[in-house]
């Protein structure tokens, strides 16, 4: 009888850690895309600066 009763708590946990894994997921897609966006503006500063430094005379 308590086999049983451990069972149901191992499906309820798995349950639940289901549920919860869905969440991380898209806040990890969301700090992804705003790394991109951080990424590529510091990439484009970085490249108006070397523009900008540049000797056109050569």
């Amino acid at each position: 009888m308590s086999g049983k009763e451990d069972l149901e708590l191992d499906d309820d946990f798995v349950s639940e850690e289901a549920d919860n894994s869905e969440a991380p997921v898209e806040v990890a897609k969301t700090n992804l895309t705003k790394r991109r966006i951080i990424d590529n503006f510091l990439e484009e500063r970085r490249l108006h600066k070397q523009l900008a430094e540049y000797d056109f005379d050569l």
